[in-house]
């Protein structure tokens, strides 16, 4: 799909992102995961490893120009699994589903980075960027 939308709709439509993920009292949160990832978002995990969970600040991050832009995000001190770092999944503070999006290393290109995929269980996950940008591909 290629779509181009007006600066005032890319922001727009960031701001409802941002806005979901900031709904509850609580901040939202990224789970990552080895393996494929769903191909319908906010389906099931099924042969995926939940790799760790970092949390979100609060806010989760800002809005300009039609790109949103994560703010710092709490590490995962103590990794669940070993394996390689492949999407995620965000969820509101209350643990209801927002979005799934790719992960890569710094400079992939990919919606969330790390400076490594590879993650060892008790390890730390740190995810070291984050930004989306709507609908000027």
């Amino acid at each position: 799909m290629n779509i181009k939308l007006s600066p005032a709709l890319r922001s727009s439509r960031s701001t409802q992102i941002k806005n979901a993920l900031d709904a509850n009292t609580n901040p939202g949160y990224i789970e990552v995961y080895t393996g494929t990832q769903p191909a319908t978002g906010g389906a099931a995990i099924t042969d995926q490893t939940l790799i760790g969970t970092c949390t979100l600040s609060k806010p989760s991050g800002t809005v300009s120009d039609g790109v949103f832009t994560l703010a710092t995000i709490g590490d995962d001190v103590s990794a669940d699994a070993s394996g390689n770092i492949a999407w995620a999944r965000f969820k509101d503070g209350a643990g209801n589903w927002v979005m799934d999006g790719d992960c890569g290393a710094t400079g992939s290109g990919a919606m969330i980075t790390f400076n490594t995929v590879t993650a060892i269980a008790g390890g730390v996950v740190q995810i070291t960027g984050g930004t989306l940008t709507e609908g000027n591909a």
